[in-house]
């Protein structure tokens, strides 16, 4: 499934980016970049979607939306500023919980979330395999070579390139239109929920919008792939991760820039709060970053969602901090330095380099391993699948399957690596505020039950599940790890 229901991690961190459903392939093949610009192009049409590609948040479902229930009674009073801390951290008590209301409504969206995470890769694996048994792929690859192919036959008729240019866009859009019922699923529970504030005609029109997107990104990529394997069966994969390095950086650097902007508006943050960028100026200086105030921006997520959120993003030049418009109408000052704190606490301990080394290490596995079941499976199958080689376009939907499968079962792995970067991240956060605020974990407290709250976060999530699908740790112990920080 592309688009996600909110699992409500309100502060992430470069993480890892993991895309599920069908923008898994994309994800083996090229992790993070073009995983992440997949993600970008998929499903950065509401800010939510934002939130899983820049800063590793966990999104199940199919709805892309999330944030404060306007739609659920008792949750408007903590979305207007209420001091919520009195409700969380009592002694001896648990430091994150939610009203009865706001818990069975949690708990029901969690078991949707988890339905269509697990219920949706399962469809997405069974899609590609049927077809492929039909001998779909055949058909497709059959028709683009006899309209590709140069005319008096003779052995040099045929056009691969020509006829991947048909084929790789015919098979992105069939898997557009196999993930589109979980898509309609989760954007109406996000509705439903009150987690998504955006109209069916807007989101038809980001829709749209992102599947071109999916198509300039995806259809070059597959064409890349499949030249490489023609040129070299047996290391394509090596020449593949080593030609796609280069780029994740490149990526990084350009997504707040170029991909951003295509969703959302940025505005200058020191036109709207100025008190504001003064201090968080002072908690990058006393992280030791530099940020300046012209790369301080507004991003203006409430035409989509209602949750809240503020992040730092970037590379170089490119290195921003962005604080989304519904976090500064609905979240202290105090709360808005915590939330930051834990997005700069990710480049001062340089979890973006060390994420990219792991996925590039990562990816390198998982294209071995793709490509020697992939030889395998051909030599097996294929003259029943009617599979001419491993060159053959007709076994696109073979490659797209094992890759679907990997990409799901590398999971647990790419999300641990995150879960112990957000915790460090929180800790950093925590530590730094400590040395500005003299109530810090009450704050920091008070803000994990303001953001739970608003994200309908469980405070007693699935152990199982949060393992295999969370890149963050469940904010129930994030809170908890806060208010033991400040115990003497």
């Amino acid at each position: 499934m592309r688009t996600l229901l909110a699992r409500g991690q309100q502060r992430g961190g470069p993480g890892m980016l993991q895309p599920t459903g069908m923008e898994g392939w994309l994800e083996v093949f090229a992790h993070p970049l073009v995983g992440g610009l997949a993600c970008a192009g998929a499903g950065r049409r509401t800010a939510g979607a934002r939130a899983v590609c820049d800063r590793g948040g966990v999104w199940i479902g199919d709805s892309m939306g999330k944030g404060v229930l306007a739609h659920v009674p008792g949750a408007g009073a903590y979305a207007q500023g209420m001091d919520v801390s009195s409700l969380s951290a009592a002694a001896g008590g648990p430091a994150y919980t939610l009203p009865p209301a706001l818990l069975n409504k949690a708990r029901a969206l969690e078991h949707l979330r988890t339905a269509l995470y697990f219920g949706g890769t399962a469809w997405d694996l069974l899609f590609l395999g049927l077809l492929l048994r039909s001998g779909a792929g055949a058909r497709i690859s059959r028709w683009a070579a006899a309209r590709t192919r140069r005319r008096g036959g003779g052995p040099f008729s045929e056009r691969p390139l020509l006829q991947g240019l048909l084929v790789a866009p015919a098979f992105l859009l069939l898997l557009a239109l196999a993930g589109l019922p979980g898509e309609l699923i989760g954007h109406r529970a996000a509705l439903a929920y009150g987690l998504s504030v955006e109209h069916w005609p807007a989101w038809w029109g980001d829709l749209a919008e992102s599947e071109l997107i999916t198509l300039a990104l995806g259809t070059p990529l597959l064409l890349g792939v499949w030249a490489l394997l023609r040129a070299s069966p047996r290391l394509w994969w090596l020449w593949l991760w080593a030609l796609l390095q280069p780029f994740v950086i490149l990526g990084v650097f350009l997504a707040p820039v170029t991909l951003d902007p295509l969703f959302n508006h940025f505005t200058p943050l020191a036109a709207q709060n100025p008190a504001l960028v003064k201090r968080l100026e002072q908690v990058a200086q006393l992280g030791g970053l530099h940020i300046a105030p012209e790369r301080m921006f507004v991003e203006d997520a409430s035409r989509r969602v209602t949750g809240m959120n503020a992040y730092v993003t970037g590379l170089g030049r490119s290195k921003r901090i962005v604080v989304w418009d519904t976090t500064l109408a609905k979240v202290p000052p105090d709360e808005i330095l915590a939330i930051y704190a834990h997005e700069q606490g990710h480049y001062v301990l340089g979890h973006i380099p060390e994420g990219i080394a792991f996925s590039a290490a990562l990816t390198l596995g998982l294209l071995l391993l793709l490509a020697r079941v992939f030889r395998a499976a051909v030599r097996r199958w294929g003259e029943q699948w009617r599979i001419a080689d491993e060159g053959d376009w007709a076994a696109l939907p073979l490659l797209l399957l094992l890759a679907t499968l990997l990409s799901f079962l590398a999971a647990p792995a790419g999300n641990a690596w995150s879960r112990m970067d957000e915790h460090a991240a929180d800790v950093y956060g925590q530590r730094l505020l400590q040395q500005l605020l003299p109530n810090a974990a009450a704050v920091e407290v008070a803000d994990f039950n303001r953001l739970g709250r608003a994200w309908l976060e469980d405070p007693a999530p699935n152990r199982f599940v949060v393992w295999w699908t969370s890149t963050h740790p469940p904010t129930a112990d994030r809170a908890e790890q806060a208010r033991r920080m400040g115990t003497p």
